[in-house]
């Protein structure tokens, strides 16, 4: 295939992010906060291991959705019908506790002439997962970031997660699923696209 490759800015890096040392010693703060003893044998290395995990759990921060969607493919054979990627897992973490989201989301565009590979839809679902958010908001973003870089004929994008914001604190109900769902061009203007989509996702 022959492909198109755009050049895009890159993401925008925290000059002011704290130190490794600082990030340690703030885990330290909410240890002795919680009522524990950092200088205990088995919490010694926590703070470093928090730090660490932070770094990979919040990757999203350092990757832009338009690096890894700037390659796009033009010989398809004339193929212009629906491409979806379904049953994307993903781990996220709520911006208002900080605790897991854990969800599958449903992609799909319709070509105007392009398409990506497939592993990069993947790849946008997880660097938007990886960033501090809420559902409604991580929808929009992925079906924004495809829509205005492939510059599709539509973009239909539907996430189900169980916040643990509500399973762990709060309410407490375990099991419970939250549903969105973002649709642009056509999937938004013919209710035939959208509701094929939707049968598509809910097919095993």
């Amino acid at each position: 295939m022959d492909a198109i490759v755009k050049n895009f800015p890159q993401p925008n890096r925290d000059s002011d992010r704290p130190s490794q040392q600082e990030a340690e010693e703030a885990v330290r703060v909410l240890l002795r906060w919680a009522g524990d003893d950092p200088t205990r044998e088995g919490l010694i290395e926590t703070p470093a291991r928090v730090a660490k995990a932070y770094r990979e759990l919040f990757a999203g921060y350092d990757m832009a959705p338009e690096d890894v969607l700037g390659r796009t493919f033009e010989e398809v054979a004339g193929y212009d019908d629906m491409v979806l990627v379904k049953d994307i897992p993903f781990y996220s973490h709520c911006e208002h506790h900080m605790v897991p989201i854990i969800g599958k989301a449903h992609v799909a565009y319709m070509p105007d002439g392009r398409v990506l590979g497939l592993s990069k839809i993947a790849r946008v679902v997880e660097i938007y997962g990886r960033r501090l958010q809420t559902q409604e908001t991580m929808t929009a973003q992925i079906a924004r970031a495809i829509d205005d870089t492939l510059q599709p004929r539509g973009v239909a994008v539907m996430i189900e997660a169980e916040h643990m914001c509500m399973a762990m604190r709060g309410v407490q109900k375990q099991g419970s699923t939250t549903l969105t769902t973002t649709f642009t061009g056509t999937f938004k203007t013919e209710p035939a696209d959208q509701a094929r989509f939707m049968s598509m996702v809910r097919s095993r």
